[in-house]
């Protein structure tokens, strides 16, 4: 799964949990953005720092974002080893 570049989905590295299902994520395009967890992903999703995500920025307040999907560290790997990842957040070399 990559994200869909036409519904604003862009690739993300957690860099700090804040508590209550919020993160700070760096973002492909160079910002870091709030990020929350949304309830559908609360409990079946654990995620970590330094994990590989999508997120998708809210249209109306773009310094926040929903996190989409969570890749497992195997299938980081496979994106950096296939130069799928931007250079700004690929830290998986």
């Amino acid at each position: 799964m990559l994200p869909n570049k036409r519904k604003g989905e862009m690739f993300g590295i957690v860099e700090k949990l804040s508590g209550a299902s919020r993160l700070t994520v760096m973002c492909e395009d160079g910002y870091t953005r709030n990020a929350r967890i949304p309830g559908k992903m609360k409990k079946r999703m654990w995620i970590r720092e330094h994990d590989l995500v999508i997120v998708k920025p809210w249209e109306f307040q773009s310094e926040k974002a929903d996190v989409v999907y969570r890749y497992t560290q195997t299938q980081a790997n496979y994106l950096s080893r296939n130069n799928l990842l931007p250079e700004v957040i690929n830290i998986f070399k």
